[in-house]
């Protein structure tokens, strides 16, 4: 199966995601619902976007005690979405009580383990503390999450090869951190092209303002997939 597109639905308000559902509607299978339209209107803009025929990617990023994120994934597991984030930093037992809860509510749901904020270098991951470079850093987070029974992780491309040839036949890599040729780099310091992530690894990527910016926002889709489709 070709790399999926999974658009980064990053706006600052319902009335502007709208319209821009809309002109998209046919054109891209996935819409990620980040924290920020989540906290603003909660679970039921979920359901809108899902009632508009999209698959929901929830990225929220859980991170608490095991307890905690396990209960979280069993309210979540209520809601319309095929994906959940989590932080594969919170450990194995709390990334184990997430599987075991996911499990036993939603088992169809992809629980994806974050591991490095395609936003951090190797800077900011010295200035947390962690010694190793981001390549390092994110294999280590990936396989203590697969050894915690994770079957799918958010990485940049370009850590997306190494993944693919190390982790278990089926793990889900969606990658973040994707520009085509000549976009915006933003506030991403990991990048790559569609087609060079595809080539690399990766089951799904996921791409916000190249196309929420884009004079055709579904032309822009539809060319990225088209990059995709190539590449596969």
């Amino acid at each position: 199966m070709p790399t999926q597109l999974i658009l980064a639905l990053d706006v600052p308000s319902r009335d502007v995601a709208r319209p821009l559902l809309r002109q998209l509607s046919g054109s891209l299978p996935w819409v990620k619902v980040g924290l920020q339209m989540f906290t603003a209107y909660g679970p039921d803009w979920v359901k809108e976007v899902a009632d508009q025929g999209f698959n929901v990617f929830l990225d929220l990023k859980l991170h608490d005690i095991p307890n905690t994120v396990a209960k979280s994934v069993e309210s979540l597991s209520a809601l319309p979405i095929g994906m959940l984030t989590l932080h594969t930093a919170g450990g194995r037992v709390m990334m184990a009580a997430a599987r075991e809860a996911q499990l036993a509510t939603k088992p169809h749901l992809q629980l994806l383990g974050v591991t490095v904020l395609t936003s951090m270098d190797a800077t900011g991951l010295g200035e947390i503390g962690c010694g190793e470079d981001a390549a390092a850093q994110v294999s280590r987070l990936a396989h203590l999450g697969s050894a915690s029974g994770l079957t799918g992780f958010v990485c940049s491309p370009l850590e997306v090869g190494m993944l693919s040839q190390s982790l278990p036949a089926g793990t889900q890599l969606v990658t973040p951190g994707v520009r085509p040729v000549g976009a915006d780099v933003g506030d991403q310091s990991r990048i790559m092209t569609p087609g060079d992530a595809a080539r690399a690894g990766s089951t799904h990527i996921v791409v916000g303002r190249p196309i929420l910016k884009a004079p055709d926002p579904a032309a822009a889709a539809h060319a990225i997939m088209a990059e995709l489709e190539a590449a596969g």
